[in-house]
């Protein structure tokens, strides 16, 4: 029974201590913006001749430096239009590719900004639905508004970016 008193008698006084006992100040990151961040709309989906083309164009990146990569491009809502499964292209990253694809048009942002928050420890962004915190998606933009996004994956996340960015470029000007 002694034992169990002393125990309880160090928590009850550490518990009982101002810094416990006051809530945390608000961190200085809590910044509240002017703008809404990200606000990009949602345009007409791209067509489907057009998503092959940004798929095809990524595909021949890969090609060229010799890598073997998925390749998907979605429409704003992060359906599938278009895929492209490189012969020898890790299997697993058929999915991922799909997924960065659907984070970037959903999210409206490119999904590195992902992979940097939760390196930079906003692991809270891991909870979001759907969440992929991986580069390689990259939203599609024309006329100022998102048409769609394409999402890369089978190689390491900046070998992915270099493929998304090339498929991309056919509609970010």
């Amino acid at each position: 029974m002694k034992r169990l008193v002393l125990p309880l008698a160090a928590i009850a006084l550490l518990t009982s201590a101002p810094a416990f006992a006051q809530p945390s100040p608000t961190p200085a990151l809590d910044v509240i913006p002017e703008a809404m961040p990200f606000d990009v709309p949602y345009g007409q989906p791209i067509s489907l001749e057009r998503a092959q083309s940004v798929a095809a164009a990524a595909m021949a990146e890969a090609k060229k430096r010799n890598w073997k990569m998925n390749v998907t491009v979605v429409d704003p809502n992060g359906d599938l239009l278009a895929f492209g499964r490189m012969d020898g292209a890790q299997l697993a990253s058929i999915e991922i590719s799909q997924h960065k694809a659907r984070v970037a048009a959903r999210y409206r942002r490119i999904t590195k900004l992902f992979e940097n928050g939760v390196q930079s420890g906003l692991t809270y962004q891991l909870t979001l639905d759907g969440m992929i915190a991986s580069r390689g998606g990259i939203p599609l933009v024309e006329g100022g508004k998102i048409i769609g996004a394409i999402g890369v994956s089978g190689g390491a996340g900046s070998q992915d970016e270099v493929c998304a960015t090339a498929g991309a470029a056919v509609i970010n000007k």
